[in-house]
């Protein structure tokens, strides 16, 4: 089964397909819904009441708050400067707080917070951290409006 034994499922947990989803090692808080097609990798945590939505990838390090929207086809980064077979590699931590809502097919790049409460366009490429209640649109993703 793609839902490992080493994953913590909080209760009321609802993921629809659980044969086309890849979770180990991470912690899904309580009433948190997961479409297919996500991977969701150990040492990383999505809070009560979240949602996320298919083709999702959420890497090791990455740490969602309660009440987050991830879209369709979202992707979190964890390694600022990939190389193949590279063994000193460094893991860069990823924060999400509460009530973000993120756009189907963003990419969050690695070492960043998503205030509380910011939007995330879709398609935005975020390389810096979001204040809280920011929106940011583009490539490189910019402030919008509060």
């Amino acid at each position: 089964m793609p839902v490992a034994e080493n994953c913590n499922l909080g209760p009321n947990v609802k993921i629809p397909y659980p044969d086309l989803v890849n979770l180990y090692g991470c912690r899904i808080g309580a009433n948190v819904f997961i479409g297919p097609f996500v991977e969701i990798q150990k040492n990383a945590s999505v809070g009560d009441d979240s949602r996320v939505q298919s083709h999702t990838f959420i890497c090791e390090g990455v740490q969602i708050g309660q009440r987050v929207f991830v879209g369709h086809g979202v992707i979190f980064i964890n390694d600022r400067f990939p190389t193949v077979n590279n063994p000193n590699w460094n893991l860069e931590q990823t924060y999400v707080e509460n009530e973000v809502a993120i756009g189907s097919g963003a990419i969050i790049m690695c070492g960043i917070r998503l205030g509380k409460g910011c939007r995330v366009g879709a398609g935005a490429v975020v390389t810096k951290d979001v204040p809280p209640g920011e929106s940011v649109i583009g490539v490189p993703a910019r402030v919008m409006r509060k």
